[in-house]
């Protein structure tokens, strides 16, 4: 049985009331997660230097080349094997995850072992930024009002990292990133109309036009 046969609407825990409609669903790409998530570069950098040092140090130290090859096979099985388990959690955190954007808030569904689902109304939304990554896939991080506190270890792997107080949620490593923020640009702009909307400059590191002309982040009330 598939965990979520109960679900009435791919990644809704039930049918959205009457007048609510939903404006974009999506999930994260696996590779991007492996990626950014997991780390998988880096630690195969890891284990390629480790690898290196070690075969180095045995061929100074005058071992013979049974010994070494022998060394670095079972090492070098050892880094495949740990890439291997990462990589297939990527790809289990992406088969689980569902992003939905419907018009009245975010709602994230996802987990391996136990299956959560996270619903954020938009009034509880001040702040929303576009970072791009260069394999194509971005992230949409939001700032979300102090008055609802939220768990940084239950939504990971669905936050900005690092960002402990206070924690944003995030929609990571989705395709056509900027045509998601658009859309969620013209969901803040229809609920929210000037003045009490404000538009302010994001941080340097989140690509310009998320929301707007020359605008990265949307300040609701």
């Amino acid at each position: 049985m598939n965990e979520h046969e109960y679900e009435p609407v791919r990644g809704l825990p039930d049918l959205l009331p009457a007048g609510e409609r939903t404006i974009w669903r999506g999930e994260p790409d696996w590779r991007s997660l492996a990626r950014r998530v997991f780390h998988v570069r880096k630690i195969a950098l890891y284990f390629g230097l480790l690898i290196a040092f070690s075969t180095t140090s045995k061929l100074v130290g005058g071992e013979s080349i049974a010994a070494i090859v022998s060394a670095a096979s079972w090492q070098l099985t050892l880094a495949l094997s740990a890439l291997g388990i990462l990589y297939f959690l990527a790809w289990l955190y992406a088969r689980t995850t569902v992003y939905t954007l419907t018009s009245e808030r975010l709602v994230m569904r996802f987990g391996v072992a136990l299956t959560m689902a996270v619903n954020i109304p938009w009034s509880r939304i001040t702040q929303a930024d576009l970072l791009e990554h260069r394999d194509g896939t971005g992230d949409i991080v939001f700032t979300v009002d102090p008055a609802r506190r939220m768990s940084y270890i239950l939504l990971w792997p669905l936050i900005r990292p690092w960002r402990f107080s206070p924690v944003m949620p995030a929609i990571r490593s989705i395709r056509d990133a900027a045509t998601v923020a658009a859309q969620l640009g013209e969901i803040l702009r229809t609920r929210y109309e000037p003045p009490a909307t404000q538009f302010r400059e994001a941080p340097s590191a989140v690509t310009p036009g998320i929301l707007g002309s020359g605008s990265t982040a949307a300040t609701a009330p």
